[in-house]
């Protein structure tokens, strides 16, 4: 086990994809149009989000003074905040090229909707899918520096802030059981809006080339980004087992996606 570091993790955390199974008449529909295949959940990992918020500020007053990009119908909202899925190409070249830059790691788990397994493993219940994930994204993290400071990614007027916190204890609670370990890191949580905190905005970027791989089959942006995406683990890919993981030691390649 790695020794404890006297230094603060910033941990900044979103997802793609969705926890619905069934429409209201209780019918599957994993894969139509508006409900996704899978969930992923990731983050990324520094110790100095500081210089990483000014860097992705200096880039929007930059893009503001861009002639170019100038009466592009989506630059308002990207001068709001970066977010991969709405920027235009332009703005989201410039947004990857600065991330390459950036200093930190990113780490995701990948969740395959299946129906059998979610009504056994997880008692049908959207809330027990999503907090099982974040254990499976947590489990080894929480454990390595005296603070963690993570910031999960505010979906719309809803504050996860109180759940996202106990499960984040369940999840130290289950390594202090395993391990036979104390854990006695301070673990802060907080839910934040992207247009906010910045770096956000970074790990929106990263769990959109992810997601562009595992869905498009479209792997260049993942490329790019190789050397910040340090490990990833399709978690229900029974057919690639126990290689259903991506590391340094064990690089990402699209054609080891077994087919969703």
């Amino acid at each position: 086990m790695k020794p404890l570091q006297s230094k603060t993790h910033y941990f900044f955390v979103d997802e793609s994809g969705d926890t619905t199974f069934y429409d209201r008449y209780g019918t599957l529909i994993v894969g139509n149009p508006g409900c996704s295949k899978l969930l992923i959940l990731g983050f990324i990992l520094t110790t100095d989000p500081h210089s990483i918020r000014q860097k992705i500020v200096l880039l929007q007053k930059e893009i503001a003074k861009d002639k170019y990009l100038q009466k592009i119908p989506s630059l308002e909202k990207s001068l709001r905040a970066f977010h991969a899925k709405d920027d235009c190409p332009e703005v989201r070249e410039k947004m990857f090229r600065l991330i390459e830059t950036l200093d930190f790691k990113a780490e995701f788990v990948v969740a395959r909707k299946i129906d059998g397994l979610f009504r056994k493993k997880h008692h049908s219940n959207p809330g027990i899918f999503y907090d099982d994930l974040i254990v499976h994204l947590f489990k080894n993290k929480l454990h390595l520096a005296t603070e963690n400071i993570i910031y999960f990614a505010k979906r719309g007027d809803k504050d996860k802030q109180a759940p996202l916190a106990h499960i984040i204890q369940k999840t130290v609670a289950g390594f202090e059981k395993k391990h036979s370990h104390k854990n006695v890191a301070i673990h802060k949580i907080y839910s934040q809006l992207p247009k906010t905190e910045p770096c956000l905005q970074v790990i929106d970027y990263v769990t959109w080339a992810v997601q562009r791989a595992f869905i498009k089959k479209e792997s260049r942006y993942m490329d790019f980004l190789q050397n910040k995406i340090r490990f990833i683990c399709d978690i229900y890919d029974f057919e690639k087992y126990p290689d259903n993981f991506s590391s340094k030691d064990n690089p990402f390649d699209i054609t080891k996606i077994s087919p969703l």
